[in-house]
């Protein structure tokens, strides 16, 4: 077990090639921790940026549906972070253990405790940019869950992303948004939240991603392009309500998603209180009280559908030219 001065060692939490979580007791205390460390004696400018952004915000956030940060240290030659531990696991590591899956009414009281924690970071102009199930954490008896990591996280309303590989874009590929891949020429804000937290509802509801590629190129295209299966499609027992919900959460254009955490919750609660009332979910109107606080002019074109229908109808004629009688 690794030793960390000032520290007794518990529990290995995770152990990767960048970092290492571990659950420990300060010396000087009896009130447990979560530390984590990066793993490279030098480690890359990058990587150092990315670490002390997570302790900046975490510091200085005072939102019950985040983990605390506490100390940012040097010991050893590596940089170590000490957190809140609240018992909790990551879904990542939940969701295996529970063999019937996740029960609607849990999900529901999930899915609502996850809109009112996004509720509070985009009012505080935080975009995490990294929602999925193994930074979302749940305490197995109390079913309190939280939000962690905020490496990348930024503290703007809008930022610009730009073309890179995708073997080192932020963000984890299955769950990205379209605009976060920086392949759409629009700006990234807090809806990019909405779009991984409708890839995460997909996953706890199916058991599986909506789009599965080992080649990331294939992957960023079904993000860009392809349409995802309805999840009462995948699985006809959902309500199909709840399935539109997440779809409309998954829209391609942030301008069709849910524009506020607070109309999210709304229509997550309606489900909920209708289940727990009746025993099933029946369809509503959504959106009712999805109202923004911010003023966000829409990225797209107005006015130029014959400018559009041109370009258009100029790419196809030059993707698929008239086959030439000397070919023949």
């Amino acid at each position: 077990m690794y030793q960390i001065p000032g520290y007794e060692i518990v529990e290995q939490l995770y152990f990767g090639v960048r970092t290492a979580v571990y659950r420990a007791f300060p010396i000087y205390s009896q009130t447990p921790v979560i530390l984590k460390l990066l793993q490279k004696d030098r480690p890359t400018f990058s990587e150092l940026v990315q670490f002390r952004n997570q302790y900046t915000l975490g510091k200085n956030l005072n939102i019950s549906g985040i983990i605390k940060t506490y100390h940012l240290e040097f010991s050893q030659n590596r940089y170590i972070l000490s957190m809140e531990d609240y018992g909790g696991i990551s879904l990542a590591e939940y969701l295996p253990q529970q063999e019937q899956g996740l029960s609607l009414e849990q999900f529901l009281n999930m899915a609502c405790q996850l809109a009112k924690v996004l509720q509070s970071l985009h009012q505080e102009r935080i975009i995490h940019k990294d929602i999925k199930p193994a930074n979302i954490l749940i305490n197995p008896q109390s079913q309190e869950i939280k939000i962690t990591d905020f490496s990348i996280s930024t503290l703007l309303p809008r930022e610009t992303q730009e073309i890179q590989n995708p073997n080192v874009l932020e963000g984890t590929l299955s769950y990205i948004s379209p605009e976060q891949t920086g392949r759409m020429n629009r700006g990234i804000d807090y809806r990019t939240d909405f779009y991984s937290l409708g890839v995460t509802f997909y996953e706890l509801l199916t058991g599986k991603l909506p789009f599965l590629s080992k080649d990331a190129m294939e992957l960023i295209h079904c993000h860009l392009a392809k349409q995802v299966v309805p999840i009462n499609k995948v699985n006809p027992e959902i309500p199909a309500i709840l399935s539109a919900i997440v779809s409309k959460l998954m829209a391609k254009n942030a301008e069709e998603r849910y524009q506020s955490a607070f109309g999210l919750h709304h229509d997550l609660e309606n489900c909920l209180t209708q289940l727990q009332e009746t025993g099933e979910i029946t369809a509503f109107e959504l959106g009712k009280r999805d109202i923004t606080d911010s003023f966000i002019i829409p990225e797209k074109l107005y006015g130029r559908e014959t400018e559009v229908a041109d370009l258009l109808a100029a790419f196809e004629r030059v993707a698929n030219p008239p086959e030439s009688p000397l070919t023949k």
